[in-house]
């Protein structure tokens, strides 16, 4: 993990906090506003979900959510939580990671909550 330290960040994450707590490479990080937290000691370092084979960056036209309807646009403010991945966004889908691409959505991967 490339550690970039956040900045000013009074929020305490911990279990039972606000923001979703997901499994990633062997500890627990929390999605917020479109970060990925680490809490590491006093301090939040800003962490990614790297592409992998768990974590594909694809394009997956066949793919076919039951989670939301056909035309749901990704973005601020349309109800799912941005995940940052190899550098671009996902959004949080029923436990797997979305991609908007075009006309559908890539599947990401999934990702599970800690």
């Amino acid at each position: 993990m490339a550690e970039k330290q956040h900045g000013s960040h009074p929020h305490r994450h911990a279990r039972g906090c606000e923001h979703r707590a997901i499994a990633h490479e062997g500890h627990v990080d929390y999605l917020h506003d479109g970060h990925l937290h680490h809490v590491e000691h006093e301090h939040v370092i800003e962490c990614l979900l790297k592409e992998d084979a768990a974590h594909p960056a694809a394009c997956t036209p066949q793919h076919a959510c039951g989670e939301h309807q056909a035309q749901h646009a990704h973005g601020s403010g349309c109800g799912h939580e941005a995940v940052p991945h190899a550098g671009h966004t996902d959004y949080w889908v029923g436990g797997h990671l979305h991609h908007p691409h075009g006309n559908h959505c890539d599947n990401h991967g999934s990702v599970k909550s800690a």
